[in-house]
């Protein structure tokens, strides 16, 4: 089973032969977030360790520097179930969207087509809606989510088990460390996070939501190469 190990004050251990690949956001003509490509793809590997201090000299993978830098890596993020943090906010027939604003990790994809806030305003609308799920759906650590009040659940993309690192050139930085299809996320004291489809973790060491990411990264220009 996938598995990513949070270890106290020390790097994610991931289990359960969990591919790895870059995720770089691609943009439209305007610099607004569009839609994901792969980049370098790593070897595949049973178990590995990934730097969350972001000091390790062989990024992505921990080199042991966060035992001599004196890293933080306390856990302060929530851990009630996302839809107890979320707002929510109705939209025309069936559709609302939710909203966990603590969970950003400032990918951007909610701002093209005039926000995600207004469109689902507009979603009886086919292309608006289309619009609306591809955006929501594309926002990486999960801050966003369609919900379906009818059937009672979330609309969710199909994503592979698999981990990406979020390159984000528009910023000229490196994101977060992105759970994708559902794994589970341990903390250091043994504590089982809700399992979700998208999940981002913070890799520059900065996040003030930790173990998740909170955009930090952006403003420090954090660069994992």
């Amino acid at each position: 089973m996938a598995n990513v190990k949070i270890t106290k004050n020390g790097p994610y251990l991931v289990t359960g032969g969990v591919p790895l690949a870059e995720q770089i956001i691609e943009t439209d003509s305007r610099g607004g977030s569009e839609s994901w490509r792969e980049g370098h793809t790593y070897e595949h590997q049973a178990s590995y360790a990934l730097c969350r201090c972001g000091g390790s000299a062989k990024k992505p993978f921990c080199d042991g520097t966060h035992a001599r830098n004196g890293f933080d890596g306390t856990e302060t993020a929530s851990r009630e179930p996302y839809n107890e943090q979320a707002s929510a906010q109705d939209g025309p027939g069936s559709l609302a969207l939710l909203d966990a604003d603590k969970l950003c990790a400032f990918a951007r994809f909610c701002d093209p087509n005039g926000q995600v806030w207004n469109q689902i305003e507009n979603t009886d609308d086919p292309e608006v809606r289309a619009n609306f799920l591809r955006q929501v759906g594309n926002c990486p650590a999960g801050r966003l989510v369609a919900w379906d009040k009818e059937a009672g659940k979330a609309i969710e993309p199909h994503l592979p088990v698999s981990i990406g690192l979020i390159e984000d050139p528009v910023q000229d930085c490196s994101g977060p460390v992105w759970l994708r299809g559902g794994i589970t996320v341990t903390s250091s004291d043994g504590f089982e996070y809700e399992k979700r489809n998208r999940v981002t973790l913070c890799r520059c060491g900065e996040s003030s939501n930790k173990p998740f990411c909170d955009g930090t990264h952006a403003s420090m220009k954090f660069k994992a190469k």
